[in-house]
């Protein structure tokens, strides 16, 4: 009886442990677009994330920065890119200005899923172990329903999206402010 009980307690554990991570938070939406446009818009960060991102976003072990004013800055890696299929980024550093952990993110995956159903292309978003349990979930959850349901979806239906704007680096403005600039 004793190892029943523990079988199934290790059953419903297991389970738990699949729910849980289903928990990463995915978007997923279809376009009438081939799947080279939707990898293509995908690869084009700053036309729908941010203006403000440093390095190539475009090719296997490429890394770029992202920032966003004193807010949030992140490096990220390419670590999988199969055309017009999938693109994986791996966060290698992450700093939040409002959140205690500041590095919430690092170790997570940004994982774009392409592919076709009912003659239509379908982009499968998951940012890997961003869960409920964060601290930054609901202001994160939010920014990427913008930027993935909003800027990238209509980056790939229209050419325009909506990044974050080019802001001139924070080190110039202090400067200017001290008055080094006289």
């Amino acid at each position: 009886m004793k190892l029943l009980i523990i079988c199934l307690t290790t059953i419903i554990n297991l389970s738990n442990l699949k729910t849980m991570q289903k928990q990463d938070y995915t978007i997923t939406y279809l376009v009438g677009q081939s799947p080279a446009q939707v990898f293509e818009a995908i690869n084009n960060v700053r036309g729908w994330w941010s203006e403000q991102i440093d390095g190539p976003t475009d090719k296997l072990n490429a890394e770029f920065n992202y920032h966003y004013k004193d807010v949030h800055q992140c490096k990220m890696k390419i670590v999988e890119f199969i055309p017009d299929k999938k693109v994986v980024w791996l966060v290698l550093e992450n700093h939040f200005n409002f959140t205690k952990d500041k590095v919430e993110w690092v170790g997570t995956k940004i994982s774009f899923d392409i592919s076709q159903k009912d003659g239509k292309t379908q982009l499968t978003f998951t940012h890997v172990g961003l869960v409920p349990a964060y601290e930054c979930y609901l202001i994160c959850a939010d920014a990427w329903r913008n930027y993935i349901a909003g800027s990238l979806k209509s980056l790939i239906e229209t050419g325009k999206g909506n990044p974050n704007p080019y802001i001139p680096a924070i080190e110039s403005a202090e400067k200017l402010k001290g008055g080094l600039h006289e």
